[in-house]
């Protein structure tokens, strides 16, 4: 599949790839720091963004994806940076395509399987008729009960556009991360990456425990687990300056 993508600067080629729900604008503002040392590419990954729609999401049918993206570019390896959702095709694409990962950072996110965290907002946003509506205000004040929190419902809105007849429509593939949902809870496998590899979890999150390490360490036996304090699962938002540094200081 060929993915949508923006580029920034000039260097060594280096990837990120977001989370569920979220597109590479959200990660404008730490790609055009990075675009100082590195040739930052950011794709909207498939049933995201501008990126096709497809039935099928699943974690080894995305690193295809990434791959592809790649190969259009006419990079023979790259440093892949991925959150949360692009966390796992990250792993996935360096445990099965080694060779085109020269190092590894994964953000807030651990090679195991996961609950179902996100029914209730999946729910509450299939459950919204998007078209009906005449403001943003409106839905986010529809979304506040099944999604209390601002900024996550902020978040979810971005994926808010028009339709050709200027009504409201959804920018993903709604239905089909419903209908894929299960598979992007599974874990990821494969023979364990050689290369280095950066863990990076917040403090105040619970998608990194300490039960999930021995994992960790038998795929990706030369990683390290760092913690960013302060920082919920959103870490290169919540404390942006000590997710740089980190970064900064494990490309270096």
């Amino acid at each position: 599949m060929k993915l949508f993508y923006k580029q920034y600067g000039q260097g060594t080629p280096l990837i990120i790839l977001h989370g569920l729900f979220g597109g590479a604008d959200n990660w404008h503002s730490l790609a055009t720091q990075l675009a100082d040392q590195f040739h930052v590419v950011v794709p909207d990954l498939r049933n995201h963004g501008q990126s096709p729609h497809h039935p099928e999401t699943n974690y080894p049918v995305m690193a295809a994806d990434v791959a592809e993206l790649l190969a259009t570019l006419d990079l023979p390896s790259a440093i892949i940076l991925g959150h949360s959702m692009g966390g796992k095709v990250a792993m996935q694409l360096a445990l099965t395509r080694p060779e085109l990962v020269q190092k590894l950072i994964v953000a807030d996110m651990s090679p195991r399987g996961y609950t179902p965290l996100h029914n209730e907002i999946i729910a509450a946003l299939n459950a919204l008729d998007a078209a009906s509506f005449t403001s943003r205000t409106e839905i986010e004040e529809v979304l506040a009960g099944p999604i209390p929190s601002l900024n996550l419902r902020r978040f979810l809105l971005k994926n808010l556009g028009r339709a050709a007849d200027g009504t409201f429509a959804w920018k993903i593939n709604l239905a089909g991360l419903a209908q894929s949902y299960p598979h992007l809870r599974t874990p990821v496998t494969g023979p364990p990456y050689p290369g280095p590899t950066l863990f990076l979890r917040g403090s105040k999150s619970e998608y990194i425990r300490a039960t999930g390490e021995p994992t960790i360490r038998e795929l990706f036996p030369h990683s390290r687990l760092t913690t960013i304090e302060g920082a919920g699962h959103w870490l290169h938002a919540d404390n942006p300056e000590e997710f740089m540094r980190r970064v900064r200081e494990f490309l270096a």
